[in-house]
């Protein structure tokens, strides 16, 4: 079809719908249509309000109540087809067909609506519904104007050649369309696989992450693939992008297939894996969930920090759980000389093993580590199960250490300063000085 064919049709039909709006009958029709469409939307509000789903559907199948809820939500819809249909009866019997037409318009059209939005109800996800929902009914209407083929000529008439592809908008819109249903079968698909898989105690995280990973990306790599080959495309037409694409993924996203690659090696090589407590810079908390490009690591405050795999691979990773959930608490503290260090080791070690996670297999330690100016440091090591919660381990133990201390007073060490102010009207010089 050519300009001229093109320009042609449209004076066609703008000849045939001058000829339609100057009939008497037209506005007849369009009347009825308006007075069906103002009862079918006081219908619909009143019975979207009078019944309750709730109580109705009780004990229903999911499927059958996820139907009438839809049903009851397109109220309005169904009566307008209703009272449009009967409306295009009454016009045929009493009149002619061709008096009729645009009831039976209305009428195909709400029908198609309300059987549209019946069969998507399916589908959870809102957009996809939309999408869905007006391209069914936006090619349903062509068809039934007569318009389908005319359209679909149109379409494919313009064209771009591309090497040996030749691009046409009637092509993109069958790629778009098609290749939007089939990632969504393939999401759907990858979601039952991964279900399956989580579900399987014989296979360890990191093996079930890098499983669910491979089958959704080899999903939708046969996905993308059926679908080209069904509009037509010849893979081997798309050879002449692969110079452009390997430049763009060489610069522009170097960085996405190298946080990709990373992911891969640290499901393989299973150095850090979902549930593991671990440090990377100055972020500290569980890994909750491994992703193609990022890790999400759980601070256990409601933050989530999102880290890029390649980061895990290229910097120093502190991996708390990596091969024992055991974990050393270490508390560092000092006394003056008048205390007798043997006196508090004992008190330090007895402190630390009647704490509640202080694991009773592996005994406490408490060293003496230094003699300094201001006293004596200490070392008072002990291992707990499970490092959550580690500092809130160390705090409690801190506060049974003071409360020790101060009943066999045992004074803990400060600083000593001297200010000497020299000078003035009435030199002063005062000392600051710390007992014991």
């Amino acid at each position: 079809m050519d300009l001229n064919d093109i320009i042609d049709f449209l004076h066609a039909a703008a000849r045939s719908v001058g000829v339609e709006v100057t009939s008497p009958g037209f506005y007849l029709q369009l009347g009825l249509i308006l007075a069906g469409a103002g009862i079918s939307f006081a219908a619909g509000a009143a019975i979207r309000s009078r019944v309750d789903m709730t109580s109705l559907a009780m004990g229903w199948p999911a499927p059958l109540r996820l139907f009438m809820r839809v049903l009851i939500d397109s109220a309005s819809t169904a009566v307008f087809a209703a009272l449009t249909a009967l409306a295009r009866v009454i016009m045929v019997h009493s009149t002619w067909p061709s008096r009729s037409y645009l009831l039976a318009v209305a009428a195909k059209l709400a029908f198609a609506w309300l059987i549209i939005r019946l069969v998507t109800s399916v589908i959870r996800n809102t957009f996809i519904v939309r999408l869905v929902s007006l391209s069914a009914w936006l090619l349903t209407a062509l068809s039934i104007l007569g318009l389908l083929d005319p359209t679909m000529d149109t379409l494919d008439s313009v064209s771009i050649v591309l090497g040996g592809l030749r691009l046409t908008p009637l092509l993109l819109i069958k790629l778009g369309v098609l290749l939007a249903v089939a990632l969504w079968l393939s999401n759907i698909a990858s979601n039952f696989v991964e279900s399956r898989i989580t579900q399987s105690g014989d296979l360890t995280p990191s093996i079930q992450v890098l499983l669910v990973k491979m089958i959704r990306l080899g999903l939708m790599v046969f996905a993308v693939a059926v679908v080209m080959s069904a509009v037509g495309i010849n893979l081997s037409a798309l050879a002449i992008f692969s110079g452009a694409a390997g430049v763009g993924i060489g610069f522009g996203l170097q960085k996405i297939v190298a946080n990709f690659i990373s992911g891969i090696i640290l499901l393989a090589d299973k150095s850090v894996k979902p549930g593991d407590l671990v440090t990377i810079g100055d972020s500290t908390g569980r890994i909750s969930a491994m992703k193609t490009r990022y890790i999400s690591v759980a601070a256990g405050d409601g933050r989530e920090f999102l880290i890029p795999n390649e980061d895990l691979v290229t910097q120093k990773v502190t991996n708390w759980t990596y091969t024992d959930n055991n974990t050393l608490v270490k508390v560092n503290f000092g006394t003056n000389y008048d205390a007798d260090p043997r006196l508090v080791c004992k008190l330090a070690i007895e402190i630390a093993a009647a704490a509640p996670r202080a694991l009773k297999g592996k005994p406490p330690n408490c060293i003496l580590m230094e003699f300094t100016e201001a006293g004596m440091k200490f070392s008072l090591t002990f291992w707990i199960a499970n490092p959550d919660g580690m500092d809130s381990v160390k705090s409690d133990v801190m506060l049974a250490l003071w409360e020790a201390f101060k009943h066999e007073n045992i004074r803990v060490p400060y600083p000593v300063r001297e200010i000497r102010i020299r000078g003035g009207a009435l030199p002063v010089e005062t000392t600051v000085e710390v007992p014991g």
